[in-house]
């Protein structure tokens, strides 16, 4: 039979919970329960308390109905009623060496104590709203699978969009960016089909805008997806890419996006002076709230290579590194930053994502604007591949990621995973 001691209170315990004698050491183990009885001394008004260690009770002390000053009173007295033990200093391993604990007056580590701690002190925080969810469409019916992107399809504009778009919503993800699968037959060397008003990309916008009104709908501004020779813009006969003319083309593509209804235009084609061109553009048929955020340091990157399978719109010859930039540079993405500032850009890009981390600090360094940063297809494939092979914990790489790209300067992440990520985040599993 369990022991029985008796103290003297006159105070009323707070509703708490029973106490676990396993969460303190040198507590016995069969003990699980404490209940309390009370008798009332005519003379002193002041009650006995009968702590009885039993396996029954309900595990909660009771109120002794005792007001705020007989408690008091009783603690003044001397009759301080008991809580469970100091626990004693956890054991270290046999053969650890005893020493003299280092003169630190600063441990970080006490900050990072315990999970409740960790999340206190959390200085980056992530969440759906910070995902803008890219989406590939065509103008079939049925969703295709990209076998380099596994989860990710080239999706039918009326069907499979819409109720991928609501599945976001419902997670919290409300921005998505546009790229478009172009029949072979609507392309030619000027990339004419971009701006036509009844093209895929804005049917897409108009649909969208009539189901969703406050869907935050970008738009992908090149000549690639529309050209027959896979290059962001015109080529020239000796294989230059031609500047100056592929901004004319963009500023109409960039206008047609916006009279659909689009909220961002986006232009990824890395042509010089484009953004002040299309700022223009738009301000001229009066799409002064339409934003433009820029590529502004779009690297010519072996990291894309997913994407282009998915959009069938790889380069027929040569590569894009006249006009995209080296990934040996550093200092260069400060000119570009600052031309697309000066140019009235909305928000800056950075693309590829995770192995441009340094890149996406120096602009939130130096500049004002909102950072954007694009964890393209190869980023996603890979992360992908190593969860199939069980290399990696594929949620938990992702996140991490994600997160990354958020404490490098990230305000907004362009992810093929903000769905699968939002849901997480949710506290949900598709």
């Amino acid at each position: 039979m369990a022991t029985t001691p008796i103290f003297n209170a006159s105070c009323s315990f707070p509703s708490t919970r029973g106490i676990d004698c396993k969460n303190y050491i040198g507590l016995r183990s069969n003990v699980s329960k404490v209940s309390i009885a009370s008798s009332r001394i005519a003379t002193s008004q002041r009650r006995n308390l009968v702590v009885r260690a039993s396996e029954s009770g309900n595990g909660h002390a009771k109120k002794l109905g005792m007001s705020d000053a007989e408690c008091e009173a009783a603690v003044a007295a001397g009759n301080v009623p008991e809580a469970p033990p100091v626990p004693p200093k956890p054991a270290a391993p046999v053969g650890t060496p005893i020493i003299q604990p280092l003169n630190l007056s600063r441990r970080p580590r006490r900050n990072r104590a315990s999970p409740v701690a960790i999340a206190a002190f959390q200085e980056t925080d992530i969440s759906p709203a910070n995902f803008v969810y890219p989406l590939f469409i065509h103008e079939g019916e049925e969703d295709t699978p990209i076998g380099a992107m596994p989860g990710c399809y080239r999706l039918g504009w009326r069907h499979g969009l819409v109720q991928e778009v609501a599945k976001a919503r419902a997670v919290g993800v409300n921005s998505i960016v546009l790229f478009p699968k172009v029949p072979e037959a609507l392309k030619n060397s000027t990339g004419d089909e971009a701006y036509n008003d009844n093209g895929l990309v804005p049917r897409t916008i108009r649909l969208l805008k009539d189901k969703y009104p406050d869907l935050v709908i970008y738009t992908d501004v090149a000549l690639d997806p529309y050209s027959s020779d896979g290059h962001d813009g015109i080529v020239r006969e000796d294989g230059v890419i031609m500047n100056d003319e592929t901004v004319h083309q963009l500023c109409k593509q960039a206008v047609s996006q916006a009279r659909a209804g689009a909220d961002v235009v986006s232009p990824s084609d890395m042509m010089d002076g484009r953004v002040g061109a299309i700022r223009a553009a738009l301000d001229a048929e009066g799409f002064q709230n339409v934003s433009i955020m820029s590529y502004t340091a779009k690297y010519a990157s072996s990291f894309y290579g997913p994407f282009r399978e998915a959009l069938d719109s790889n380069p027929r010859f040569g590569d894009k590194k006249t006009y995209q930039m080296n990934p040996a540079n550093y200092r260069e993405a400060l000119i570009e930053a600052r031309e697309d500032e000066a140019e009235g850009a909305d928000i800056l890009l950075v693309k590829p994502g995770l192995p441009y981390l340094d890149i996406i600090r120096l602009l939130r360094d130096k500049s004002p604007l909102p950072i954007a940063a694009y964890q393209v297809s190869g980023e996603y494939s890979m992360i992908k591949a190593g969860g199939v092979l069980k290399m990696i914990d594929e949620e938990k790489v992702m996140m991490e990621s994600l997160m990354c790209l958020r404490r490098a300067g990230a305000d907004i992440i362009l992810t093929y995973f903000a769905l699968q990520a939002a849901t997480c985040l949710c506290g949900e599993k598709r």
